[in-house]
């Protein structure tokens, strides 16, 4: 393994509902497990039982357009949530393959209508909550 093997953030891809995003400049995508304490005799140290997850993560865009505005506005102002989905494309030249993750149920958090200051590049942050992703391609380990 060599430095050159690990992927680099700039080859990242996002598709909303299969519409590239070129605007893009980052994404998160995690899942946080769910879990409870579980004491068992005969051991000092506290186990723990999974109950459950949560998927969140957060789109980060330069503002060039009003993508988000039209693409969700319309459903909120209905009482939609509307749900996406967001295909992560990350193919470094360099590494060892690319890595494809389609989150299945996105669901955002907020909708920016306007956020902007004089002299400061325009950016927008959308937080989203998922239930339910697929790894389309995924990068084996090598030794």
């Amino acid at each position: 393994m060599n430095g050159e093997r690990i992927i680099n953030g700039t080859f990242g891809e996002l598709w909303l509902d299969g519409d590239r995003v070129s605007e893009c400049y980052g994404l998160t995508a995690k899942v946080e497990i769910t879990k409870e304490d579980v004491e068992l005799c005969g051991k000092l140290g506290t186990d723990t039982k999974m109950m459950g997850y949560k998927g969140t993560g957060t789109v980060k865009l330069h503002k060039a357009n009003s993508r988000m505005v039209q693409k969700i506005s319309a459903d909120i102002k209905r009482g939609i949530n509307p749900r996406l989905q967001i295909l992560s494309a990350l193919k470094d030249p360099a590494a060892f393959g690319a890595e494809r993750i389609l989150i299945k149920d996105a669901a955002f958090d907020d909708l920016t209508l306007a956020d902007w200051e004089a002299k400061v590049k325009g950016t927008v942050e959308a937080p989203f909550t998922f239930t339910d992703w697929d790894p389309v391609d995924t990068i084996a380990p090598r030794d």
